[in-house]
């Protein structure tokens, strides 16, 4: 590709596809002259879309946070350990301790920055917590989570999948969300795809989803779940239909850049094992490079938090990672 045609990949973008913007206005007018701005078909529309494309039954929700917080409610953590990694975004923890639960820090693996089996096993046999917080880190799944979903099964704790990067992975054609018995994913404004705020809980559990439909709406109907509002307009649903459209087709041409023009510059990438895509919400590097984007997290939240737990592969990974730009801005699409 010549100097002169190739995109822009050190410079931030949003995950929109201008050639969407019609399409969202379109949408946007539905909206409006149904006069119905909030519970409406466009959430529907949206929720099918997401679970066409993820393999699990979806609910649209403000945030990450309103769907985290309805699984750990559902799982009845409240005053319960719940593990999670370390090497993750302080809303993992901080979500665990407005279910009520308490946070169990476990290391991760160095090769994927994910939750560590030895050592979630290990927390697993002295904690005997109530549920898991598995956190797919950086746009592919964690390479554990097969081991950890297996284990979460046979004994009984709730496991649900931190998706907040994970959008557009796959193992062996298998999303993010579906190995435990929940999944979140965000759609903030940094993310692969993006709504601006907004996110999406997934499950196969019917109770749960039940549960969580309520809980997004203050308890409605008939108030026997104490929920608040995390729901998502009919705006916002219009602009995630457009983007989880989008989404294969960005995730090709993030993979397609990755290949053609980064692989061979950066040896010391994250490798992913055979049969993994990853969304590559990060390109991860283990060698210092000039005008990283920085770090996925340069702090792990045990030390944010003064824990004092010691975790060496979380601390090694906060000093020992980088980030290579890679956003996404198809060829002649300003």
């Amino acid at each position: 590709m010549p100097p002169s045609t190739r995109p822009r990949l050190d410079e931030f973008a949003i995950g929109f596809d201008q050639r969407d913007r019609e399409r969202v206005h379109a949408l946007w007018d539905e909206v409006i002259d149904s006069g119905q701005w909030a519970h409406g078909p466009m959430t529907e529309r949206f929720e099918a879309a997401w679970e066409d494309w993820n393999g699990a039954p979806a609910l649209a929700m403000s945030g990450w946070g309103g769907g985290a917080l309805a699984a750990l409610e559902f799982a009845g953590v409240r005053g319960q350990a719940v593990l999670c990694p370390s090497n993750t975004f302080m809303a993992t923890p901080l979500a665990i301790r407005g279910a009520g639960g308490r946070p169990v820090f476990v290391d991760c693996n160095r090769e994927d920055l994910c939750m560590s089996f030895e050592d979630f096993e290990r927390k697993a046999e002295r904690e005997r917590p109530r549920a898991c917080v598995l956190v797919h880190i950086g746009g592919h799944i964690a390479f554990d989570v097969e081991r950890i979903a297996a284990y979460c099964s046979e004994l009984g704790i709730f496991l649900l999948e931190d998706c907040a990067h994970a959008h557009g992975a796959s193992w062996h054609g298998r999303r993010a969300g579906t190995w435990g018995d929940a999944g979140v994913y965000s759609l903030y404004a940094t993310k692969t795809i993006s709504t601006g705020e907004g996110g999406v809980l997934v499950s196969r559990d019917d109770d749960l989803l039940d549960y969580a439909r309520s809980y997004r709406n203050y308890g409605k109907p008939d108030y026997a779940v104490e929920g608040l509002n995390y729901r998502m307009s009919e705006f916002t649903a219009a602009l995630g239909l457009v983007q989880v459209e989008r989404l294969d087709e960005i995730v090709e041409w993030k993979n397609a850049i990755s290949r053609t023009m980064l692989d061979e510059a950066h040896p010391g990438r994250l490798q992913m094992p055979d049969g993994m895509v990853s969304g590559l919400y990060k390109y991860i590097v283990f060698d210092p490079i000039e005008r990283s984007t920085g770090k996925v997290y340069d702090e792990p939240c045990h030390r944010i938090m003064g824990t004092g737990d010691e975790l060496p592969n979380s601390d090694w990974v906060a000093g020992h990672h980088w980030c290579v730009p890679l956003y996404y801005r198809p060829e002649g699409v300003e």
